[in-house]
């Protein structure tokens, strides 16, 4: 645990090649519940969060994968919002939880993957 919040932290500081990420294999897409979008619109309009466009919010998350398919750990992109990042990268880490593809090929190891997250609502 705490080898991975070093990795985590270690993460935030140094670049990440986001485009150079595979997307996270989702077995069933993650499904945005009117709760989760709720709970994000408030913090968007409180906290006064940067959004590219009325009513919508993007995060994307790098997520390091075991060999096992489990979740090691989450990092979300900074987007000048800390409540929706961290949110966003628990969610996704929750999502993740025993609905990922099997591995193709016989590497081993951990993998970096990049998951994304849409948040809409009417403003």
């Amino acid at each position: 645990m705490i080898a991975s919040l070093a990795l985590a932290a270690a993460l935030q500081t140094a670049a990440i090649d986001w485009n150079g990420l595979a997307p996270l294999p989702f077995r069933a897409p993650p499904i945005i519940t009117p709760e989760m979008r709720a709970f994000v619109q408030r913090e968007a309009v409180s906290r006064k969060c940067p959004l590219l466009k009325p009513g919508t919010l993007d995060v994307e998350v790098a997520v390091l994968v075991d060999e096992a398919n489990g979740i090691r750990t989450t990092v979300p992109r900074a987007i000048r919002c800390p409540t929706v990042e961290q949110y966003a990268a628990a969610l996704v880490a929750s999502f993740a939880r025993n609905n990922l593809l099997p591995r193709s090929g016989t590497g081993t190891g951990q993998i970096w993957y990049r998951a994304h997250l849409n948040f809409t609502w009417t403003p």
